[in-house]
């Protein structure tokens, strides 16, 4: 295991400390929450089941012996734990490398808190550096690339890629992100846009970071 997968591991586990006895969670994608989800697993008498954000987390929900509960059969969840492609300290964040930004981002604005799980590669100064992931029905990917165009970005289509939703995704270089809570809302009502992977709107409530064996938490 790297350096960094330790890190991820480091992380994810001090989540579980953010747990009470009892309570439903929401789960988020990729790989540090899978780590996440292993620890879940070793505590599961302790949870009542969790929400996932995409299938690929529900399958390993299952694996583990996790309940898995649908986001409507319960409306409010108390916490929301999930990793992030990039991550400011005042927890701004940029997701969706995994492709499950809709869903993650659903979750996470039906829960109380949202704790980001990351090791230290991933906390920048400035958002922008990872490609803003951008979920949009295909029928509409003409115009909206040549929106994300005017708006100074790069959009690449993720090819061979189709979310959990049945959408593509468009992944966008170059934007500046000077005001990432105002281009998040802009650029959901471009028409055909699902969602975007900037979580600044909602952002984290907790950062746990990781960094070569040390963690540190940013409120």
């Amino acid at each position: 295991m790297s350096n960094r997968d330790d890190d991820k591991r480091l992380a994810a586990y001090a989540a579980l400390e953010q747990i009470e006895p009892g309570w439903t969670v929401g789960v988020g994608t990729g790989s540090t929450a899978n780590w996440f989800i292993d620890g879940l697993g070793e505590v599961k008498r302790d949870v009542a089941g969790a929400v996932a954000s995409s299938e690929a987390s529900a399958e390993r929900l299952r694996d583990v012996g996790i309940p898995l509960v649908e986001l409507w059969d319960v409306g409010r969840l108390p916490i929301y734990v999930d990793g992030a492609d990039e991550a400011t300290r005042r927890g701004e964040l940029i997701k969706g490398g995994g492709g499950a930004l809709t869903r993650e981002k659903i979750v996470a604005e039906a829960s109380d808190r949202f704790v980001c799980i990351v090791d230290s590669s991933k906390v920048v100064e400035r958002l922008g550096a990872f490609p803003l992931p951008v979920e949009i029905v295909p029928l509409a990917r003409r115009q909206i690339a040549e929106r994300l165009g005017q708006l100074g970005g790069r959009p690449v289509l993720r090819e061979g890629f189709t979310t959990d939703n049945g959408n593509a995704i468009l992944d966008v270089h170059d934007l500046k992100l000077d005001d990432p809570q105002g281009l998040e809302a802009e650029l959901n009502q471009i028409p055909g846009v699902v969602t975007n992977g900037l979580f600044c709107r909602r952002p984290a409530d907790l950062l746990i970071v990781a960094d070569r064996g040390h963690v540190s938490h940013i409120r």
